[in-house]
């Protein structure tokens, strides 16, 4: 396509005052990335110096006072009153457990000649029991590590560029 020198010129002035004018703005935007990077900055130093103490001391007058009064509640409540009680439950539980598995025992041997049955797991079977779960624990926890997502490892393939101009 033949332009005529009239309409070149006016093209080049046109795609001059274009880059002009894209310089300037990157300028700005330099500018305004400046002045972002100063006002968080101070923001900063405001929350460092003025919300933090403010917040902290607010939490030590009123909070820290009523959550150690809860605690002290919750603790005197469970060591005085469910600590007895479930023990107490726990303790005949386990009793008439007891008897009831000697009378059991006690049957059993009446009814049948021969030797004495065996007490159940030994020390040596509860020990393997023990190994067994935390090394299932230890391969379940170990696979999870391996296949989670870890969004730190990911990187962006390319990174943004400037417009041509």
């Amino acid at each position: 396509m033949n332009l005529s020198r009239k309409r070149k010129k006016e093209l080049r002035q046109l795609q001059n005052d274009a880059g002009r004018l894209w310089e300037s703005q990157q300028v700005l935007v330099g500018h305004a990335a400046d002045i972002a990077r100063e006002a968080g900055r101070q923001l900063g130093n405001f929350n460092r110096e003025q919300v933090v103490p403010a917040v902290q001391d607010s939490y030590e007058r009123h909070v820290a006072p009523t959550v150690n009064r809860g605690v002290k509640v919750g603790k005197k409540v469970v060591d005085e009153r469910v600590v007895p009680i479930v023990g107490g439950v726990v303790g005949t539980a386990l009793s008439a457990w007891d008897v009831a598995n000697q009378k059991r025992q006690g049957i059993a041997i009446a009814r049948r000649p021969g030797p004495a049955p065996s007490k159940g797991m030994g020390v040596g079977a509860v020990i393997a029991l023990v190994l067994g779960a935390a090394a299932a624990i230890g391969v379940v926890v170990a696979a999870w590590q391996a296949l989670r997502a870890d969004d730190e490892l990911w990187v962006a393939d390319d990174p943004l560029s400037p417009p041509n101009v």
